[in-house]
């Protein structure tokens, strides 16, 4: 059964290529952000879903997440883990008007305290075709979201 793609299929398809990464980010609340380089490589499955497999920090560790739309629930649905944490991340999301921007909410722990969940939202926008940026923020308990990471990924090929 072939499954007819869609213009979320085709945004998706923009983060197939090798990639490089600087990351910025807070590994712990009220510490200074630390920063770290890496890779990514990013393929397609069947035109549908992308599989992204990255070794930020120079390699010492390695991320994967997956991506997809659902024509169904009319939402780009997917996942992360990495060999850093035992928490698997279940997104779902949507593009923004301009077709640049896809938001993707999840629930993960709130560090520092893992016994707690809260709310996330990491953002990818495409700043050209081989620029792009993953932003990741977290909602406090008193309800405002605060940033603890930025990825700038430089396309290679």
């Amino acid at each position: 059964m072939e499954v007819e793609r869609q213009q979320e299929h085709r945004w998706l398809e923009r983060l197939v290529g090798e990639w490089t990464s600087e990351m910025e980010a807070v590994m712990k609340p009220g510490d200074p952000p630390e920063t770290f380089a890496g890779t990514e490589s990013v393929r397609s499955l069947g035109g549908l879903w992308v599989l992204c497999e990255g070794t930020p920090s120079g390699g010492s560790s390695t991320t994967i997440m997956t991506l997809g739309y659902d024509p169904a629930k009319q939402r780009i649905l997917g996942t992360f883990i990495g060999s850093m944490s035992t928490h698997m991340w279940v997104y779902e999301g949507e593009l923004d008007p301009s077709g640049d921007v896809l938001a993707l909410n999840t629930e993960g722990p709130a560090y520092p305290d893992e016994t707690r969940t809260a709310q996330y939202t990491d953002t990818i926008e495409f700043r050209g075709d081989d620029h792009r940026v993953l932003t990741s923020r977290v909602q406090g308990e008193d309800g405002t979201w605060q940033q603890v990471m930025e990825v700038h990924y430089r396309r290679t090929k």
